[in-house]
Formats: C-alpha cells, sequence, structure tokens
C-alpha cells in the first residue's frame, strides 16, 4: 500500500512534468508490479495493477490507459516471474537483484517495462500515422522507465541488505 502512494505521488508530482527531448515520459509506477513475490494471487495482483493504473490516469488525465496496460502487466506479471525464477525458489519468493541475479532481474523488469510501454503508447496514439514519433516516444519513455525501476530496485536492495546485517 505504501509502494503505491509513493508512486503515484511521485508521478503526480515529479515525473508527469519531465518530456526529455518532448518524448520521454518516464512511468516507474510500474514498479509496482514488480515487487509481488511468486506465491501472490493472481487476483490481488491484477486488482493493485488495475487500481496503480487508474489512480494514474486520474492524476495525468489518460482515460484507462494506464489501467489498461497496468492490468495487462498484472496479468503477466506472474507468468513471468515463474519462468525467470530459479527452479529451487521457494513459493514466497520476491523479485530483486538478490533472487534473480543481476542480469535475470534486468531482463525481468525489461520485459515487463517494454510490455507497460508498448500497451501505453499504442493506445494513447491509437493510430501508426506518425510512427516514428511513436517509436522514439515508446523507446525512449521505455528507457528512462526502466533505469528508474532499476534505481529503485537498487536503493530498496541495498536497504534491505542493511536490515539483513
Amino acid at each position: 500500500m505504501l509502494w503505491l502512494v509513493v508512486l503515484v505521488a511521485a508521478q503526480m508530482m515529479v515525473f508527469n512534468y519531465i518530456h526529455l527531448f518532448g518524448y520521454a515520459t518516464p512511468m516507474p509506477y510500474v514498479y509496482l508490479l514488480l515487487l509481488f513475490p511468486l506465491d501472490s494471487s493472481r487476483w490481488s495482483i491484477l486488482l493493485w495493477g488495475f487500481v496503480c493504473g487508474i489512480l494514474c490516469d486520474f492524476v495525468s488525465m489518460t482515460p484507462g490507459i494506464g489501467a489498461a496496460s497496468m492490468t495487462l502487466v498484472a496479468f503477466v506479471q506472474p507468468l513471468l516471474l515463474r519462468a525467470m525464477a530459479p527452479k529451487d525458489a521457494l513459493e514466497d519468493m520476491q523479485a530483486s537483484y538478490h533472487t534473480l541475479g543481476f542480469w535475470g532481474y534486468v531482463r525481468y523488469a525489461g520485459l515487463l517495462t517494454l510490455l507497460f510501454a508498448i500497451t501505453y503508447f499504442l493506445l494513447s496514439s491509437f493510430s501508426f500515422f506518425h510512427a516514428t514519433d511513436l517509436a522514439i516516444a515508446f523507446a525512449s519513455s521505455w528507457a528512462l522507465t526502466l533505469v528508474l525501476c532499476l534505481s529503485i530496485e537498487s536503493v530498496r536492495g541495498s536497504r534491505h541488505g542493511e536490515r539483513e546485517n
């Protein structure tokens, strides 16, 4: 719940106003879906994804685009995490640099944020008339969102590691 509030507030107060080179807009609220452990129930992931998406739609004035994108990513997240988790992973495993390894986590986060960015930008443009602009906006926003999600995980992981020691 705290992550939902923090990510939506950050999106509302900071990230909605960032448009690097007129294209790249970070949307790190997708990080919420990266936090769900392996044993999470499917309906709870879908519900949290939809709620986060609809709240960001409300503050960003994008009618249903974030909710649809987040719900799709929430649907795919358990399948992708199960496919990428080590065979001997515990049922309550949460994806992180420590559990999946650095490149495993980058691949996991990259695929989920890629799916989110593709869905978000296809729904927001709903046409291919400006395909070059769409591709630049999609690729730059995806890269910026991925870097932010990896940075958040790095900070969260280092703090979690400090508590264990």
